[in-house]
């Protein structure tokens, strides 16, 4: 088993992730919103790059590239973080089918909740799967992650409004137990 990494997105990663994004589309088209076709070329993924730095830069956010062999494999991010009296944010991911059940995605997951913990100093960290992502939901299970609720027609992708499962984790006691 090859090992499992994740670092601060870097603008060379563009031309990577544009190959693997352009690879997965159809594939993924289920999962992912709508995007321009530009969204898949290394100048489109450059731009992407470039903005989600700048969110970094405002501490809005730590986007992440996963690695494997040194290779980029996907992407893990902390996005929307909020400070004041939430201090929290909002966790994605996602990995290239090429790579897929080899526990690349939930070791990333997992080292990405130390850095929402240790670097970020955050006590709540959420996500969103859709309702038949079940692969998605174990990952999230297996990290603490606790179900909340269902929002209906939530996300449109693929040409459907999507149902999905709100997830939370609680950064702040051991697996998201809650208190009692």
């Amino acid at each position: 088993m090859s090992p499992t990494t994740i670092r601060l997105i870097e603008p060379a990663d563009g031309a990577a992730l544009a190959g693997l994004l352009s690879r997965d589309r159809q594939a993924y088209a289920r999962w992912l919103p709508e995007r321009p076709a530009e969204f898949y070329t290394p100048d489109g993924q450059a731009a992407v790059v470039t903005s989600l730095l700048a969110s970094h830069d405002q501490g809005l956010a730590w986007p992440g590239v996963v690695v494997s062999d040194d290779t980029v494999i996907g992407q893990v991010g902390i996005s929307s973080i909020l400070r004041g009296p939430f201090q929290k944010g909002f966790l994605g991911y996602w990995v290239s089918s090429l790579h897929q059940g080899r526990g690349h995605t939930s070791r990333a997951v997992g080292l990405a909740l130390r850095i929402a913990e240790d670097e970020l100093k955050l006590h709540r960290l959420e996500a969103h799967t859709q309702l038949e992502n079940l692969a998605s939901q174990a990952i999230l299970r297996r990290h603490g992650f606790r179900s909340w609720g269902i929002a209906h027609e939530h996300f449109h992708a693929d040409g459907a409004w999507r149902d999905e499962v709100f997830w939370e984790r609680i950064l702040t006691r051991p697996s998201g137990r809650r208190p009692g």
